[in-house]
């Protein structure tokens, strides 16, 4: 029986225009409330985002956010995890003396915090993910922790910008979720662990979890469920280790999988 269900937001959840059927998920929403089923996105998305994406109703969600460093529940954070300054900072100097055009997304607990002389579009593809973006002159200026740290390159060079952060693979936990971002938490903390702890807290096994995702950044979430579905539209390493393909993000995918699986559900 599924008692948990946890979804990918960007490129899963969400369509290619950054949305969702928001009729469609009303539907999903009653079904999930009248079965007592658990609903979590999980996502690099700043939680405040997720909220403003999902509306008020998103308080009796489960949100994963900021790359599933956090866990938010009815206004109350019962989860964070942060990288110390100075590791995070050290890790920032290194990614700016990298040649090449990426940004760095440098989020602390209260903001993401960019460099003021970001471009503005690309300024305007951060807020896509974050409700509260500062812009700082530099990142030294930080002095809180950081609950993650994320690169930007619209070349999709990540994979030759991970290969020069591998002096902090001891210390932080870092992926490059697709070719055009890098995620970097606290070692040990991805998707998979706090999908985990969120298992623990509600008392539900993966035999009762159903998961959705796309990225590689989502395959340790795909292993915390039974019930996995990659994406169509997803990397074929993430399909190999879900259990289930489903059909696209940019067909409600997600929604309608919910719907048939509830409803066969109900009915036993």
């Amino acid at each position: 029986m599924i008692k948990l269900i946890i979804t990918d937001m960007d490129g899963t959840f969400l369509n290619n225009q950054g949305d969702y059927n928001r009729e469609l998920f009303q539907d999903v929403v009653a079904v999930m409330r009248d079965q007592g089923v658990k609903f979590a996105p999980c996502t690099g998305k700043q939680v405040e985002r997720v909220e403003e994406l999902l509306g008020e109703q998103s308080r009796d969600f489960w949100i994963l956010g900021d790359s599933a460093t956090r866990i938010k529940h009815r206004g109350e954070y019962v989860y964070q995890s942060f990288l110390d300054n100075s590791l995070g900072l050290a890790i920032i100097r290194q990614l700016e003396s990298i040649a090449g055009n990426h940004i760095v997304i440098a989020c602390t607990p209260e903001f993401a915090a960019i460099r003021r002389d970001t471009p503005e579009p690309l300024q305007a593809l951060v807020r896509r993910s974050y409700a509260q973006v500062n812009l700082v002159d530099a990142y030294e200026d930080i002095t809180s922790d950081f609950v993650k740290i994320t690169v930007f390159d619209e070349n999709k060079q990540c994979a030759v910008i991970r290969e020069q952060l591998s002096q902090f693979d001891n210390f932080a936990y870092i992926v490059v979720s697709e070719a055009a971002w890098i995620d970097i938490a606290n070692a040990g903390v991805h998707k998979g662990t706090t999908v985990e702890m969120l298992q623990s807290i509600l008392g539900v096994s993966k035999s009762e979890t159903m998961a959705f995702g796309d990225g590689y950044n989502d395959i340790e979430l795909m292993e915390r469920a039974d019930f996995s579905f990659a994406m169509r539209n997803a990397f074929e390493e993430t399909k190999v280790v879900a259990n289930y393909v489903t059909r696209s993000n940019d067909e409600d995918a997600v929604m309608h999988t919910i719907l048939q699986f509830l409803t066969l559900q109900e009915k036993r």
